[in-house]
């Protein structure tokens, strides 16, 4: 099993643990770059409809997680109806970078610090494969999307506007 020390980080962790196939992308992340999840999609040669950015929201007053392609934005109406709640917006970043022990522009889904309700963008059901922050910027997650839900035990909804 990787270690922090070996250069895995929590969500290698998490899916080794779990015993769930992966494949890591590292990338040469770019300081400068205006979107992270373009820019992995970019440096990796992935379409950016299979590469999905984790994005922290507040549901009603609790933070929630918002996993949608980075082709697309997280729809706020959507994600708080897939939760049962009335009013979300996006979560403050500080607190973001707290809950989930990452930094923003490498926030995984996988092996956050708490455990926190998550939905997933159904356009994900689509593909063999989905792309995800390994945990630090300039490493993506290859793996397939019910594995993603299975593990999370996510919630999988329209939730992204991707001009569908």
């Amino acid at each position: 099993m990787a270690r922090r020390g070996s250069g895995g980080t929590p969500a290698t962790v998490a899916l080794e643990h779990a015993g769930i196939a992966f494949t890591q992308h590292p990338y040469q992340h770019d300081p400068a770059a205006a979107s992270y999840g373009l820019e992995a999609a970019e440096q990796l040669g992935l379409d950016p409809a299979a590469v999905f950015k984790t994005l922290l929201a507040e549901v009603d007053g609790r933070l929630v997680v918002g996993i949608v392609p980075v082709s697309g934005q997280l729809h706020l109406k959507a994600l708080a109806a897939s939760l049962g709640g009335k009013r979300a917006s996006m979560a403050d970043p500080v607190a973001a970078e707290r809950s989930t022990g990452y930094v923003v522009g490498g926030i995984s889904p996988l092996g956050q610090k708490k455990r926190l309700a998550t939905v997933l963008d159904e356009s994900a059901l689509l593909l063999p494969a989905i792309y995800v922050s390994g945990g630090k910027r300039g490493l993506d997650l290859g793996l397939a999307p019910e594995d993603l839900v299975r593990l999370l035990g996510a919630v999988v909804a329209v939730v992204a506007d991707i001009g569908r």
